[in-house]
């Protein structure tokens, strides 16, 4: 009877309805003639055993204009591999708090919040962060995981809150995919797509541009924006001395200044997963075509587009060229391009969280555009350059491996491939685990291998390790030690290709697992329930 009441308060839960929370910190942007009270929308999610909230995890909505993504699709994005992390934590005892930045209208003004000052968002995890610490039972401290633009708002939420002496009671913070040094969308697509809307006068393209490009949140994150290279008096204009990388005037210096001297929080864990390579890996090369194509629209008129990534470092190249034809006549033209530092090849490139062209940019439906987005050839590029991610801001190189001693993270999670931005992958899952689970499972600090995984930790009377299929294994000298050093199992395994079974004799606690190869040593801590 007891496991019905359980279920049923665990369904109810799950589909209670949102709540409301505002801040109590105004904040005025940029280019604002007055500050606002920003607004959240959150839900509780208590966890499967007691349905108490006491172990209480927030986590956040990154950039999303127009809010097309609920609090149900942000809980829906952590699942992977057939499970959700969410899921398995609820299970575990936690108690998932989901916060959403909705479109509202606060004094007379409309705030999307998806896409607003990262700042006044701050100010909302702010307040539900003193919101839950009130409410919930007992005196566990909180963990903030913050994705993509979510790690932004975590971070200056948390650094805030302690240099204002306002107690957060956080005791792990994890950035995902976060751009602490900034993020990137191809300067090129930039530029067509305002050509688009300004000089096409094309309404979907103005929309995007308005509400995504030219966002608060864009413009204090982006690395290269188009309008910082506009000619005097002209929207869509290319000035031909302002071809290096720059910001979005007035917002990007002075954003991520601002949090340069915040600093990261001091009294709390801080780890990052990244979703960009660790090990040089590029997306696609610097200079590379993006699209060469004749559009035929009808009636006599055809375009031609052709964009390139940014070049190598030192070089100029042209990224975006647009002519229009009647009857085989031109009858309009654009052309842009750029130029990369000389330490540094552009940014499309890099090693990093990948975004795609054809989807991230918000739904245009429009034949023309449509068109467009259909010839193009390369849809990836790098949108957080794994130096971002690491915030390594002593590293002008965009390119080589990260050096993790000089990230402000102390344990972090990066593959050995450039993945999707914000994806969830049954490694950096397990990742995370370990470290929510209070630092008591945590892996070696900064573990880069992709060898060996647990795929459940606490575990049974069975250790399930996971092998990558793609690397190859031969005499494995495995081996477990109690919190003493007194070693408790060992075994000698050959030649496992996808999965190592361990059973064991062993009683519940706290233990370390060492496998010794040809290649390396892998450890971690494990705990048998």
């Amino acid at each position: 009877m007891k496991n019905i009441y359980i279920f049923l308060f665990a369904f109810l839960s799950f589909y209670a309805n949102s709540q409301t929370v505002t801040a109590t910190i105004e904040y005025q942007g940029y280019e604002e003639s007055q500050a606002y009270f920003g607004e959240g929308e959150f839900e509780i999610f208590l966890d499967n055993l007691d349905g108490v909230l006491d172990k209480p995890i927030i986590i956040m909505d990154g950039f999303d204009p127009g809010d097309s993504k609920d609090i149900a699709a942000l809980y829906a994005e952590l699942d992977f591999e057939g499970t959700n992390l969410a899921d398995i934590l609820r299970d575990e005892g936690f108690d998932i708090v989901a916060l959403n930045f909705p479109l509202y209208i606060t004094d007379g003004n409309a705030i999307d919040g998806g896409a607003d000052y990262i700042q006044r968002n701050a100010m909302v995890l702010i307040e539900l962060i003193n919101q839950i610490n009130a409410e919930k039972v007992g005196s566990q401290e909180l963990v903030v995981i913050g994705p993509s633009m979510g790690g932004l708002i975590s971070r200056y939420a948390l650094s805030y809150m302690e240099q204002n002496s306002l107690d957060h009671e956080t005791r792990l913070f994890i950035s995902f995919d976060s751009p602490h040094l900034g993020a990137n969308i191809p300067v090129s697509f930039q530029y067509i797509l305002n050509y688009f809307a300004k000089e096409q006068d094309n309404t979907d393209a103005q929309s995007v541009v308005d509400n995504v490009l030219n966002s608060a949140a864009a413009k204090e994150m982006l690395m290269d924006h188009y309008s910082g290279h506009l000619l005097a008096g002209s929207d869509f204009e290319q000035d031909p001395s302002l071809l290096l990388p720059i910001g979005a005037p007035n917002f990007r210096d002075a954003f991520q200044t601002e949090m340069d001297d915040l600093g990261f929080p001091n009294n709390v864990r801080n780890v990052s997963i990244v979703n960009g390579s660790g090990n040089g890996t590029t997306t696609g090369t610097p200079g590379m075509q993006i699209i060469d194509t004749n559009l035929d629209l009808g009636n006599n008129i055809t375009i031609d587009i052709n964009m390139h990534f940014t070049p190598e470092a030192g070089e100029i190249n042209n990224v975006t060229s647009f002519t229009g034809y009647f009857i085989g006549i031109p009858v309009s033209s654009f052309d842009a391009n750029a130029e990369s530092f000389a330490f540094t090849s552009g940014l499309d490139s890099t090693p990093g969280g990948k975004g795609n062209m054809t989807s991230g940019l918000g739904d245009i439906d429009n034949e023309v555009i449509q068109a467009f987005l259909e010839a193009i050839e390369q849809e990836e590029y790098s949108f957080i350059p794994t130096i971002s991610a690491m915030a390594i801001d002593n590293e002008n190189d965009w390119y080589v491996n990260p050096n993790l001693s000089d990230s402000p993270f102390v344990n972090s999670y990066i593959p050995s491939i450039n993945e999707e931005h914000v994806t969830i992958t049954q490694e950096n899952a397990d990742f995370a685990l370990e470290e929510i689970r209070e630092g008591v499972l945590a892996v070696n600090e900064n573990e880069l291998s992709s060898r060996y995984h647990l795929i459940k930790n606490p575990v049974g009377k069975q250790v399930k390790i996971k092998v990558n299929a793609s690397q190859s294994y031969s005499n494995l000298e495995v081996a477990i030690y109690n919190i003493s050093g007194q070693q408790v199992f060992q075994d000698y395994i050959q030649n496992p290709s996808n999965e190592i079974v361990l059973n064991h004799t062993l009683s519940s606690g706290l233990y370390v697992l060492n496998i010794i190869d040809s290649e390396t040593s892998f450890t971690v801590k494990l705990m048998v329930k």
